[in-house]
């Protein structure tokens, strides 16, 4: 045992009682610390360049080491660190969490404090560092260490020797590996281990730029060796002449890859799973020229022990003789050490060595490594200027100023790029006489030279690593971080130990014989492909183009599913998801179409739609792969949690058998979700072996149970959808009859569709303080993110708590306004609270995220309110955990009253539901959506509740859409109406939507003293109606453009000689632009507002009615209709009839135009609707988002019309269906237009008579027929005045028909 302190001037004390002690019990590592025995080392002067070291005799396990203060005093130690070495030189600081790590020692002189070694050492000296004690005394220390002995083969590998390990066989197949061994080097490369097989396979462990490299290749395929290549790198800064632990486990293409008690998981690439090795396994070198590798790799040369293959122990053979050793020119079973004396810098340090004074040449050389791009690495004060070599940018930049009477020199050299590497580089300057020279890690051919005038004289003195005195001439840098060896000046090696006793030199705050730097990019601790940077005390990570966010990458940007971007208010587009948060998926694109009652997510496969297949048998499949635009995990993920998923696939065949049915094996058959075959098609499910039409019993062969069994001549379809989602995605197909002459296929397999996210909407309802669900333990160690939704109108309460020995985490509601996040990692308790600026408690859904890692801890509520916390740079990082995870309380405590859901613990789901439904106390799922997401629902859209979700009703309103925000518009051409029936009576066997209109209005509704109007349009032709509301009076409602395009609406309520008519604007609005109108009716008063300018009030007059009668029927493009018509409204505005698109067309709570072009596309898809509805329509109706230029339409023919202004507007209703082509015959149009005449002069006569002999108000008067199929000939018009049902008529009331 030593006791030293690194400063010259004096010498350390010791306590000889403790000294014996320490000797005798440690060397035989293990017992406890003498309470009772007196002593203890306390060196005299109290600083941090005091220790104590303790040799152990020979290498030990070390586990654990246990302090006490000094006997009976003052003096203890509260803080240390522990440095270990094999040989008493060359010392390694104990790591943890990424650390160099400061134990915490002892508070008093007489308790001990005990720590176990998270990572077990092996060495023969140990020294302890005091880095805090007592501040009522000094320095003070007993200490234990526990362990056990150790002992293990050594070999010694001098760079030239290989072991080769000989097979019993010649070839080996390998389907198992099991490769441990322990290295220590000081090179940077050089192959550890090597094998390889003539079939390609081989497996290479070599060191590349101090990593370790595993290069393996379990056998080439069909589609070229380099397929099954798969390299790992691991490790860092491996070239620091310690022991570093490899173990290599591999079962078929699954490998375990450790270094250093840090594991990688990885899956080799290939098709194959058996390493084929010929010969050999060779050990510290290549006896041959592999193939991954190549000529001019380096052996390894350093020392190995412990090395196991498969259960040989390798070393031991070698000791025995056993194996082939001949290449070694001398084999040494003992580790020969090539020692170096590195020194290590600080931000404060420098190392000050003498040089020869007065001399006319400068000549230094030395070693450096580090990690930032800035910092000094040596300076001397010359006879008449300045000498500074420094790191900027990762660059050496040297700055040689030289001030004389007769002149200034100035040189300067800059060679070298990325220098901060952390690799070790050699730094060689020689300046003289008109000559400078520069080199950089030995490179004579790029050396930077510089023949500049140029006369030295030495100062005599070097400071490295930093300078801190005044000068006139300061460098540019003043510290640097980093470790420095193989100094060199004026040709003659720097004796650092001399330096070390005090003898030569200087030094401030450096630590001798030890480089203690560290990779903290290794482990990289960035996520998802994030990109590590570090300096000499921290790391940084660059997350750009990865989805991820986060200190360090590890919260996804993106949302995990559609429904999830429906929610937030997003529509229909193309989206990157991820499915598992912060889980090992990245995100992905697919197509999100938000429709009124489902996401639905689409996914789309490079398969081209009706592939021609031909050549393939039974023997010979021909297999198609489908690939998709997402991995198969990926697409995985969406469909596990999908509601539904389908995909569709269609097999047209002509003489190609597909199932085979009833009774054969298959030809063709899919692959699915894991790898599966199997033998059901569209439209039949698992086990089933049928197609669609076999389900249904249609095929066109009822003796087989798919159209393709029947092998006819003729193409033939079997189709369907394939929906049990377990089995999809299809990922193959393999077809394998259409070898046969004239035998034909074409296969089409479709993209997959899933709605519905069950994760997201998994929640439970907690209904009592001391209810709570639990799960197993949570398992986030370095990163933990946490993310749910919860509502509650509880003032607080504990969302969730899992805890350790003293490691614990915990969210919690603490009051109506305030969440927190508190945990502890062993530094201490830590809490992290977000303030609202609006209660939480407002029983409206709340979205948390927290987050926590080794660089921050984050804590975010509704995306808006938002605290971090940087965590300590030194200390524990590690969450280690034990209890259970309990959702909804804490211990009993604070219990959390409300719902929760989404819970999301690093990216894995937390199923609430179903554990709910075995815990008393709390309900699976939660009601109440529509608190929070009703708002999304516009225009006035009903928020409808679902058990997972909520619906934006649209029925009542004139738009479509999730968020009923998408407008309904419909194109209209002359002669195109819309009518629609306020009061139909019901028709037998009705559907639901048409029950539904038909009570929207209730008979006690059809007098009217309110209406609520609602339309927009554009047009470019004028006159036209827009829309008329008639009723069985003479009360009426009208909205028209009048010849100029001014707008114009008309009442009639009674009461007045002439309607009421309100010029709304005198623009011409006839100009292709769309335009809005809202109007609004109270009894007398009448608001009406024309697209973005103000309302504007009116007032009916005194004299008039404020009820409108028996509100009957509207109209939308045009009038047709019998009966008192203000003659008006006919003869100015009816013809030719609206030209252009109407919009959002709404009277009170009804939307005509979307119920008729609802009923548009109904009739396209059945031509025999079942039932009959309030709404018709006349011509061609076509959808239209008005907002595009008007949609050329073929011209059709106007409707009959009982008041045309003119000849040239009548036709005959036997042309109805017919379109007119550009070229008419002039003779038909001439006899057309005398018979329309005719008919024109009939039909006002009769119009005239009936008007004048029923003049009162209140008679009603109807040329409709009493039903509508009575004759073949009837026009279209009078069949959609037939479809009416005949009115309740007053008795007082006559009808005449005719």
């Amino acid at each position: 045992m030593k006791m030293h302190r690194q400063r010259p001037a004096q010498r350390p004390s010791l306590l000889l009682p403790l000294v014996l002690w320490i000797f005798c019990h440690v060397n035989s590592v293990h017992g406890a610390l003498p309470t009772t025995r007196a002593g203890g080392w306390s060196p005299l002067d109290s600083d941090h360049y005091q220790w104590l070291q303790v040799d152990l005799g020979s290498r030990r396990q070390v586990s654990a080491i246990a302090t006490q203060g000094r006997y009976s005093s003052s003096d203890w130690t509260t803080q240390y660190r522990l440095l270990y070495s094999d040989t008493g030189k060359n010392w390694k600081p104990y790591h943890q969490d990424g650390n160099i790590w400061a134990f915490s020692g002892n508070s008093n002189s007489e308790s001990a404090v005990r720590h176990e070694l998270q990572q077990g050492i092996v060495a023969r000296f140990l020294r302890l560092i005091p880095v805090g004690w007592s501040e009522e005394g000094r320095i003070g220390l007993r200490i234990e260490v526990y362990g056990c002995s150790y002992w293990a083969d050594v070999i010694n590998f001098d760079g030239q020797g290989v072991i080769s390990y000989r097979f019993k066989v010649k070839k080996m197949k390998i389907i198992k590996d099991v490769i441990a061994l322990r290295f220590k080097t000081s090179e940077s490369d050089g192959v550890i281990l090597h094998g390889e097989g003539q079939q390609g396979d081989y497996i290479t462990l070599e060191l590349r730029k101090a990593k370790l490299l595993l290069q393996i290749n379990l056998g080439s395929n069909q589609y070229g060796s380099i397929l099954g290549h798969t390299s790992v790198t691991t490790g860092s800064l491996l070239d620091d002449n310690h022991w570093h632990s490899v173990v290599i486990e591999r079962y078929r293409r699954n490998v375990n890859f450790t270094l250093d008690g840090h594991t990688q998981h990885f899956r080799t690439n290939g098709e194959f799973d058996h390493l084929d090795l010929d010969y050999e396994l060779s050990f510290g070198g290549m006896p041959y020229s592999g193939k991954p590798v190549g000529g001019g790799r380096k052996n390894f040369k350093g020392c190995m022990e412990s090395i196991n293959y498969n259960g040989d122990n390798i070393t031991d053979l070698a000791r025995r003789k056993k194996l082939d050793t001949s290449s070694f020119r001398n084999l040494s079973f003992t580790c020969v050490e090539t020692h170096t004396f590195p020194v290590f810098f600080n931000a404060t340090s420098f190392l000050q060595l003498p040089g020869r004074a007065n001399h006319n040449t400068v000549s230094v050389g030395f070693q450096f490594r580090t990690w930032n791009p800035d910092g000094l690495l040596l300076f001397s004060n010359l006879d008449d200027g300045t000498l500074e070599i420094s790191l900027e940018d990762g660059k050496i930049i040297v700055h040689i100023n030289v001030t004389t009477e007769a002149t200034n020199y100035r040189v300067d050299l800059l060679s070298g790029s990325s220098l901060n590497d952390g690799q070790w580089h050699a730094i060689r300057l020689v300046a003289k006489e008109n000559f400078a020279m520069l080199t950089v890690d030995g490179d004579e051919v790029s050396a930077v030279r510089s023949t500049s005038p140029l006369s030295i004289t030495t100062g005599g003195t070097y400071h490295l690593g930093g300078y801190f005195l005044q000068t006139l001439l300061p460098p540019s840098q003043r510290s640097f971080q980093g470790c420095m060896q193989a100094i060199l000046v004026d040709d003659q090696p720097a004796d650092l130990h001399a330096v070390e006793k005090g003898t030569v030199g200087a030094f401030e705050n450096i630590s001798l014989d030890m480089c203690a730097i560290i990779d903290r990019c290794m482990p990289n601790h960035c996520e998802h492909g994030g990109r590590c940077k570090q300096t000499w005390d921290s790391f940084s990570c660059n997350c750009d183009g990865t989805g991820y966010s986060g200190a360090t990458c590890h919260t996804s940007i993106h949302e995990p599913s559609c429904e999830a971007y429906k929610h937030l208010g997003w529509s229909s587009d193309t989206y990157w998801i991820d499915p598992d948060g912060s889980g090992p998926l990245g995100p992905f694109k697919v197509n999100c179409n938000m429709t009124e009652d489902k996401v639905w997510t689409t996914v789309r496969n490079n398969l081209p739609p009706r592939i021609s297949i031909t050549g393939s048998s039974r023997e010979r499949r021909t297999v198609l792969q489908v690939n998709y635009s997402s991995s198969m995990d990926q697409v995985t993920a969406i469909t596990t949690s999908a509601e539904h998923c389908e995909q569709q696939i269609i097999y047209s065949c002509r003489m190609s058998r597909l199932l085979n049915t009833p009774d054969g094996p298959p030809y063709t058959w899919w692959v699915g979700r894991g790898s599966e075959k199997h033998f059901y098609w569209g439209g039949s499910g698992p086990g089933i072996e049928k197609c669609a039409c076999g389900i249904d019993k249609n095929c066109t062969d009822p003796k087989y149970d798919c159209n393709c069994d029947a092998d006819a001549k003729q193409w033939r379809e079997d189709s369907g959808l394939l929906t049990y989602k377990e089995h999809l995605p299809v990922s193959q197909v393999a077809v394998g009859d259409t070898h046969r002459p004239g035998s034909e296929a074409k296969l089409t397999v479709g993209p997959l569709r899933c709605h519905g996210d069950n994760n997201y909407w998994n929640a439970a309802s907690f209904t009592t303080p001391s209810s709570y669900l639990h799960f197993a333990t949570f398992q986030g160690e370095t990163s933990a993110d946490i993310s749910f939704y919860f509502k509650t109108s509880a003032p607080y309460g504990v969302f969730l708590e899992n805890l350790g020995n003293t490691d614990f985490i915990r969210l919690e509601l603490k009051s109506p306004t305030v969440v927190s996040f508190s945990f502890d990692v062993g530094n201490g308790p830590v809490e992290l609270t977000v303030h609202s600026s609006t209660p939480l408690n407002d029983d409206q859904w709340h979205r948390v995220m927290a987050e926590r890692n080794i660089k921050e801890a984050v804590l975010q509520v509704d995306q808006v309110y938002r605290t971090s916390r940087l965590a300590p740079a030194q200390g524990h990082t590690r969450l280690e955990l034990f209890s259970q995870l309990y959702v909804g309380a804490a211990g009993g405590q604070r219990g959390f009253l409300g719902c929760i859901r989404a819970l999301r613990m690093n990216g894995i789901n937390l199923n609430l539901e179903e554990r709910a439904k075995v815990t008393p106390g709390v309900m699976s799922g939660c009601q109440g959506h529509c608190t929070s997401f009703g708002m999304y629902c516009r225009n006035g859209g009903k928020c409808v509740e679902r058990y997972n979700g909520y619906l934006c009703d649209c029925t009542t309103t004139a738009f479509n859409g999730p968020f009923c925000t998408k407008d309904v518009g419909g194109f209209f051409e002359a002669g195109t109406l819309v009518k629609y029936n306020f009061m139909p009576e019901p028709v037998p066997g009705a559907s639901k939507d048409t029950k539904a209109l038909t009570q929207q209005l209730m008979p006690n509704d059809v007098n009217l003293t309110k209406e609520e109007v609602t339309l927009s349009f554009s047009t470019s032709s004028s006159p036209a109606i827009l829309m008329y509301v008639s009723s069985k009076t003479q009360d009426y409602l009208a909205v028209v453009l009048r010849n100029n395009g001014s707008l114009q609406v008309r009442y009639n309520l009674g009461g007045l000689r002439e309607p009421f008519a309100i010029d709304v604007d005198q623009r011409n609005l006839a100009n292709g632009q769309p335009h809005n109108i809202n109007m609004s009716r109270q009894n007398r008063s009448i608001s009406i507002q024309l697209d973005h300018y103000p309302p504007v009030n009116y007032k009916l007059p005194d004299a008039s009615d404020i009820q409108f009668d028996l509100v009957k029927t509207l109209f939308l493009g045009k009038i047709y209709e019998t009966g008192p018509i203000d003659p008006v409204l006919i003869e100015r505005y009816n013809s030719p009839g609206f030209i252009g698109c109407l919009s959002r067309v709404q009277f009170n709570g009804v939307a005509p135009l979307k119920s008729a072009l609802r009923k548009a596309a109904d009739s396209q898809a059945d031509s025999h609707p079942a039932s009959a509805s309030p709404v018709s329509y006349q011509g061609k109706l076509v959808q239209s988002n008005c907002g595009a230029s008007p949609l050329t339409i073929p011209p059709m023919s106007a409707a009959p019309n009982p008041w045309p202004l003119d000849n040239t507007d009548a036709e005959t209703p036997l042309n109805e269906e017919r379109v007119i082509p550009d070229g008419v015959n002039r003779d038909s149009a001439i006899i057309g237009g005398i018979i329309a005449v005719v008919i024109f002069t009939i039909l006002c006569t009769l119009v005239f008579l009936i008007r004048y002999m029923f003049r009162h108000k209140g008679t009603y008067h109807t040329n409709e027929a009493k039903g509508s199929g009575e004759s073949a000939t009837e026009s279209a018009d009078t069949a959609i005045i037939g479809t009416d049902n005949p009115e309740t008529i007053d008795e007082s009331k006559k009808e005449w028909f005719i």
